[in-house]
């Protein structure tokens, strides 16, 4: 059976990606199967991470006075204001608009004029099927296309046909179009399944900008290198507003009060952040647990990372927080399962888990006794937290995920312990879950105030296909880039043996495959981003946002996991470096 054939037919698994009842046939129903006790093996599945990178640089952290605070705060007010202004001159100009509306997403401050965009960009889509079809600016054309696109609007991708030949083919004379081939290169990543039309496109801009790429100068140049490797749709907001901050300065048309606003506001935000994670830090190091729990990652800084690439914005202060220790916590439980913890120990774990009730440590080793009774207080915390507004309903989901993600876990374990390689099919029952995909789609929720309500919570525990799609991309990015290294330490076989094993084919053949799967699954979440929507855009806007992290960190190996330079550079570049 071919690997695109499976996914096919299995997915979605609207009965398991992120649902609480995970079948029983899989023996992972640990508080209704009981489970048989096994002999302590004399080696535990020891993995030996490197520990943290940082220290305690992020401790040590002081924030500016409030009155410098507060006049840099004004400044940014009465430039959002101009920027305002400017906003409203450019509406009788549909170009210049989406230019400029371009560079205020790009340049990281779109969070406060969403309203003037919104209204903008319907204002286009609105007059966009009255127009009479003249344009025929490729570069324009592909930004309107991919603004538009961006925004929930479901413009045809049609308007691309006029840039063919009669045999169907893109023109050749585009080629020497560099801008123009660069923006259908970023249009083209917000295409839906079925659009032949943009799966061309991409081959196309593609092939040749990777031809062209060593013979354009500066500021193009860099650009089309920047693009091909992070593509705008797969981009982090901060990373990337960081990053082209530093290039739209270089422009000579560039929009000074705008830069100003940028460059004053990625600071402002970056001191937040700051702030937070040394609060957080604090939390952590008097957990202690890179003495306490010495076989875990201590990968805190890089958790606190992960979850700026699911918000950055001010106002999710409290979201930020909540999911940055829930994230810590899943970290150490992830590596509890397949890093340290043997059978006879994961079996009454995972039961303390399903019961949630203290009593439970009894049956516990001391480690695990440390770790359980600091989760549960975690949980106490949030739950004061939301008590505050009225929502402590959120923190029953946020039990039940864990639940789900601890009984797959189980089972993994438990094949680890046989030796045993599942087929394919069975192993995406259970690896879709421990992806982590959905567990993170549901505790990014919990902080985000009055938008998240009790049907999005049922929404987003009901495997939505945008939920779906991302735990896709989690499992197989994942499986992709760590599964030598699990391996070598016994760690349970991944999709990529499992497959190989079952149809006998070659480890390069799965790869191939996996990436389609990939990209397939990004088709499946621009589609599910369409108006109309199921649930507000800023909730997809998280899953998107989850998805973009794990291609960033994950695109060339686990930047969570062996903490390399890449991935050094990137936190230093939003939480240490500010904008000079």
């Amino acid at each position: 059976m071919e690997l695109a054939k499976l996914f096919r037919s299995y997915l979605p698994i609207h009965h398991l990606g992120c649902s609480i009842i995970v079948p029983s046939s899989m023996s992972i129903q640990v508080s209704t199967c009981p489970l048989v006790q096994i002999p302590k093996p004399e080696h535990r599945p020891m993995a030996e991470f490197h520990p943290s990178i940082w220290g305690d640089q992020f401790i040590a952290y002081t924030p500016e006075d409030e009155d410098t605070r507060a006049c840099k705060e004004k400044q940014v007010e009465d430039l959002k204001a101009e920027v305002r202004r400017e906003l409203m001159a450019a509406a009788g100009n549909p170009a210049q608009l989406l230019n400029f509306i371009d560079a205020v997403q790009r340049l990281g401050v779109a969070y406060h004029f969403e309203r003037e965009i919104e209204e903008s960009l319907q204002h286009i889509y609105d007059r966009f099927h009255d127009a009479d079809d003249t344009e025929d600016d490729l570069y324009n054309i592909a930004l309107q296309f991919r603004l538009l696109r961006q925004q929930g609007y479901n413009i045809s991708c049609g308007i691309f046909n006029k840039f063919k030949d009669e045999k169907g083919s893109f023109k050749e004379d585009l080629i020497s179009n560099v801008q123009g081939m660069l923006g259908l290169y970023e249009a083209a990543h917000l295409r839906v399944h079925g659009e032949d039309t943009l799966e061309e496109a991409l081959a196309f801009t593609t092939t040749h900008l990777k031809a062209t790429v060593e013979s354009l100068g500066y500021p193009l140049a860099e650009q089309v290198a920047h693009a091909l490797k992070h593509p705008i749709r797969k981009g982090l907001e901060r990373l990337e507003a960081r990053w082209y901050i530093s290039l739209y300065q270089d422009e000579a048309s560039h929009d000074k009060t705008l830069l100003k606003l940028a460059k004053l506001d990625f600071n402002l935000v970056q001191s937040l952040h700051k702030e937070e994670l040394s609060n957080l830090a604090r939390w952590w190091k008097e957990l202690d647990f890179a003495t306490k729990l010495p076989f875990a990652r201590d990968r805190f800084v890089e958790g606190y990372f992960w979850t700026l690439g699911v918000y950055f914005e001010p106002q999710y202060s409290c979201a930020r927080r909540i999911l940055t220790k829930l994230f810590a916590m899943a970290s150490i439980i992830d590596d509890i399962y397949d890093a340290y913890g043997t059978l006879e120990e994961l079996q009454p774990f995972t039961e303390a888990i399903e019961r949630w009730d203290i009593k439970s440590i009894d049956h516990l080793p001391e480690y695990m006794k440390l770790f359980y009774v600091t989760l549960l207080d975690l949980y106490k915390e949030i739950d004061q937290e939301l008590e505050k507004y009225g929502n402590q309903y959120r923190v029953y989901y946020a039990k039940e995920v864990l639940k789900s993600q601890v009984r797959a876990y189980f089972a993994e374990a438990k094949w680890s312990h046989e030796g045993y390689i599942p087929t394919i099919e069975e192993y995406m029952l259970v690896a879709l879950v421990t992806s982590g995909s959905c567990i993170l789609a549901t505790w990014s929720f919990i902080g985000m105030g009055e938008i998240m309500t009790k049907e999005a919570f049922d929404w987003v525990i009901s495997d939505p296909k945008i939920i779906t799609a991302s735990t896709v991309i989690f499992r197989l990015m994942d499986d992709i880039t760590t599964h030598k290294f699990e391996q070598k330490r016994g760690h349970v076989a991944s999709g990529i043996e499992c497959y190989m094993k079952q149809y006998g084919v070659s480890e390069e053949q799965v790869y191939s495959e996996f990436h389609k799967q990939v990209e397939n699954a990004w088709l499946g979440i621009n589609q599910e981003c369409l108006k109309p929507t199921a649930v507000p855009m800023p909730l997809l806007t998280r899953v998107v946002n989850l998805s973009r992290v794990m291609d960033v960190i994950y695109k060339e190996g686990d930047g969570y996991t062996h903490v390399g330079k890449v991935m050094k550079d990137n936190i230093g570049s939003v939480l240490i470096d500010p904008i000079v």
